[in-house]
């Protein structure tokens, strides 16, 4: 995050909205130079420090580019210190922003500053399918609320009986089914066949940890 100095003056916003300007002459300048020299690479966004002391160009790429040419044209156009910057499939997606399968804006985009690794394992202990269409954000990785929620899943969890695991209810023992994991309840086969749904402070003989 960065500091906040003082409250923006009329002054201030005329210089933000000439930056402006500038990072989409800038953007349309890049991309056509980019066709021109017929690089591998897409340009995402661009960005121009307030103070025009630099500006730079966000990318994405399969492997390294070699843009030297191309950094080139940029300093002779707009006279500026130029940085190009690649970045990954998650950060295009945080710049680019979107909605996510859940109907809100996307996690990296608003409330996460800091995109944490993301592993199939935390999908399967959140009882998540498999699917790679169902645990994949806009930007085909992992979707970082998987991430983010894990640690939640991880305490709750510490108490439950696994799946498989024979416990004594009230109603005699019985082999645990399945977990619902935010309502800390099971589903417990009974030794007759039927099922009933328990709340972890209705087992008797909770599991030792």
């Amino acid at each position: 995050m960065r500091k906040v100095k003082r409250l923006a003056s009329e002054e201030d916003s005329t210089v933000q909205d000439s930056n402006e300007e500038l990072e989409k002459e800038a953007q349309e300048y890049c991309q056509q130079k980019i066709v021109e020299r017929n690089l591998p690479m897409k340009l995402v966004d661009v960005e121009c420090l307030f103070d025009k002391s630099k500006v730079i160009f966000f990318f994405t790429a399969e492997n390294r580019v070699d843009f030297r040419e191309l950094v080139k044209d940029l300093v002779q156009k707009f006279r500026s210190r130029i940085e190009l910057r690649q970045i990954g499939a998650r950060q295009e997606t945080r710049i680019l922003r979107g909605m996510g399968i859940c109907g809100r804006e996307i996690c990296c985009a608003t409330m996460l500053h800091d995109l944490d690794r993301v592993s199939v394992k935390m999908a399967k202990e959140q009882n998540m399918s498999l699917n790679p269409e169902k645990i994949s954000g806009l930007c085909g990785r992992l979707m970082c609320c998987l991430a983010f929620e894990h640690g939640v899943y991880t305490d709750l969890k510490k108490n439950m009986p696994k799946c498989g695991k024979v416990i004594q209810t009230d109603q005699g023992a019985g082999k645990v089914m399945r977990q619902n994991i935010l309502d800390e309840e099971i589903d417990v086969q009974l030794e007759d066949g039927r099922e009933i749904t328990l709340n972890l402070h209705d087992i008797s003989s909770p599991p030792k940890k």
